[in-house]
């Protein structure tokens, strides 16, 4: 049995559906909500699905799971509640950390980008050198918190499952996503802007000696991230910290011609002025170092970000059922 937190999510709903295809028992801990999210799960309805305040008693059942992977989380960049941010992406994990160590069940967590801040410090996934980095909003911050705990936990040698991996997800683009309101990826939001009929509408930069559009983000396609969760699934001997990005940052431009490219229409961009809240404070370059889990024995190849795009517009976007 295989558990899935945020399994009715965006990346979950992905992940869930390629368990179910490798015919594994699964159970989702989510809310379905009022956005739709019960679209996620309409091609592979999970055995079990487990509303997130009645996660701690299924859990005193002692299930057997073999596997949680922990994607549930508040992942908005504009949370405000901190006492809520905090008991969801940091106190959950860690009694879950904690249950998975003296159930003996395998524990893979989403970390995020978020962690790196506007990326001074630099992106290096390590344990060590964690203490540099400086989140920018509530989100990255507890993140980095969850970051932290396990970092003093395995330096104090306590209880910790048979195997660990946080994963720090960069820029990820794919279907599933349409519930997530403000959060949603900007390959959507363009794709929007030119169904429309419009021009995709990108930040002049604000940065001297940056030209517009060459704000530049790694950009990694949903299935590239699930390849490597099942790889950890199947790599019970990997543990680890580590960046889950294509490790080749894009620009914006070069993410709306492709965009534009794949819905059969003529390039051309609208450039706006960059809202007063953002200036000085928007990330205009992040890039994953993927040498740890390159070293930690993952050998998949990372979708090129045209592809990527292709794939999404021509095959989820514009159908009649966008869903996976």
């Amino acid at each position: 049995m295989i558990m899935v937190t945020g399994g009715a999510g965006f990346i979950g709903s992905i992940l869930h559906g390629a368990l179910q295809r490798r015919g594994l028992e699964t159970v989702v801990v989510d809310h379905l909500g009022h956005s739709g999210k019960w679209r996620n799960l309409a091609a592979h309805p999970p055995s079990r699905l487990i509303p997130p305040e009645q996660l701690d008693e299924f859990l005193a059942e002692d299930p057997p799971i073999e596997m949680i992977f922990h994607l549930g989380a508040i992942s908005e960049t504009t949370a405000t509640d901190g006492d809520l941010t905090w008991a969801t992406n940091v106190a959950l994990p860690l009694r879950l950390w904690y249950w998975c160590a003296r159930m003996g069940t395998r524990f893979v967590y989403a970390s995020s980008a978020a962690t790196y801040g506007d990326g001074s410090a630099g992106f290096d996934d390590g344990l060590a050198g964690l203490e540099r980095l400086r989140p920018l909003n509530l989100y990255g911050w507890t993140k980095h918190a969850f970051d932290l705990t396990v970092a003093r936990l395995l330096a104090n040698a306590e209880a910790r499952p048979p195997q660990w991996a946080g994963l720090k997800f960069f820029n990820v683009y794919g279907p599933n996503e349409y519930h997530k309101g403000a959060m949603i990826s900007v390959v959507k939001v363009k794709h929007d802007e030119v169904a429309a009929g419009g021009a995709p509408r990108l930040f002049r930069s604000d940065r001297p000696g940056l030209a517009d559009g060459q704000q530049r983000r790694d950009f990694i396609w949903v299935d590239d991230v699930v390849d490597v969760m099942l790889w950890l699934l199947d790599s019970p001997e990997v543990d680890g910290l580590f960046n889950l990005g294509t490790g080749r940052a894009r620009s914006y431009l070069d993410l709306a011609h492709a965009v534009c490219d794949a819905a059969g229409v003529a390039r051309r961009i609208e450039y706006i002025d960059m809202p007063a809240k953002l200036r000085g404070q928007y990330q205009s370059f992040t890039e994953a170092p993927m040498e740890r889990l390159r070293a930690a024995g993952y050998a998949g190849q990372f979708t090129k970000l045209e592809e990527g795009i292709r794939r999404y517009v021509q095959e989820n976007l514009t159908q009649a059922d966008p869903y996976r």
